[in-house]
């Protein structure tokens, strides 16, 4: 399957949206301007992680920008389809939006033979965000120094590797790793990050993937010890740590990219997106945001509504091959 340079091909320049008050047609009747009442914002995974970190962000910015109240409510379980079913059967009036990852929309449909939601129909995208570098890593008692060692490792014993949800990009690396290189890798499934990094840290787990702010505590206390990350650069914050890449994996799934995105339910009012999703390309100049973005190693600023559409049109399909081509089946 080649590689997909997706940013790089993709993210061109989108239409500025304007930011003249909006008012919603109904019957042909204008509408007070939105947001007249607070606006939910259901976060499809636990508090703590990177997706429910730029939720809080983005919405603390949004609030202030437009006078009222963005609550965050975390709606986790089921790989993200609890909060994102949610969503999707939400009222299309602008006052309920969505934060979720990429397995949601996409991986979820081959990994489950019934969703609570359908995702080409369901929603509408408003803004996307890069997920950034996702590291493996190892306690810091393990021999372990290297990912060619892991899965050297692997293929002489059972090992577990913690991921954040199942279907997630850590479970789909467990997969390949089995399929591809003749490892006996167990992924072990969590919700949310917090508790599975603990674990890590404790020894209980051999290895865990996910986000660098997250793993930071334990790292930064001597608890455990990255050793590789995927995509094809290294990442800013791990600046010593090879890609899986330059240790000689050439699997798909450690050069793609993964996404966080901010959707709405389907006909919701485009000038409603268009003004939430230029905010949001505003706001990412602030102090705050800038750094969450150092802190997680993030390296682009959010993609505009149409932007974010265009990319995941052509990555999507890639995602659910991957998921099909590994068997990989949540139900």
């Amino acid at each position: 399957m080649p590689h997909l340079p997706v940013r790089r091909r993709l993210l061109g320049a989108a239409a500025a949206a304007s930011l003249a008050p909006l008012v919603a047609p109904s019957s042909g009747r204008a509408q007070a301007a939105w947001p007249v009442k607070p606006v939910r914002v259901i976060v499809a995974f636990p508090a703590g992680g990177l997706t429910d970190a730029l939720a809080r962000a983005h919405c603390d910015q949004l609030a202030q920008r437009l006078g009222q109240p963005f609550t965050v409510e975390n709606k986790a379980g089921a790989s993200g389809m609890i909060g994102t079913g949610e969503v999707a059967r939400a009222a299309p009036d602008g006052y309920t939006f969505l934060f979720t990852i990429s397995t949601t929309i996409n991986q979820n449909r081959v990994l489950y033979k019934k969703m609570p939601y359908d995702p080409d129909r369901d929603f509408a995208y408003v803004s996307g965000f890069d997920a950034g570098h996702l590291p493996l890593a190892v306690n810091a008692g393990s021999p372990i120094r290297t990912a060619r060692e892991f899965v050297e490792l692997a293929r002489r014993e059972r090992v577990t590797l913690g991921n954040y949800s199942a279907g997630s990009f850590p479970h789909m690396v467990a997969q390949q790793l089995n399929k591809n290189h003749g490892a006996k890798v167990e992924p072990v499934h969590y919700k949310g990050e917090a508790p599975m990094w603990v674990d890590l840290a404790s020894g209980q787990i051999t290895g865990a993937i996910g986000s660098i702010s997250a793993l930071l505590p334990h790292l930064q206390a001597g608890k455990i010890r990255v050793i590789a990350v995927p995509t094809l650069t290294r990442s800013p914050r791990l600046p010593d740590v090879p890609t899986f890449d330059e240790q000689g994996f050439k699997d798909e799934v450690f050069r793609i990219q993964g996404w966080i995105g901010m959707f709405a339910p389907a006909k919701t009012p485009r000038e409603i997106i268009a003004r939430v999703s230029q905010l949001i390309q505003e706001g990412a100049g602030s102090e705050r945001i800038r750094a969450i973005n150092a802190n997680f190693g993030l390296r682009e600023k959010p993609w505009t509504a149409e932007e974010f559409e265009r990319l995941n049109r052509e990555i999507g399909p890639v995602w659910n091959n991957m998921a099909r081509e590994l068997g990989v089946s949540l139900d």
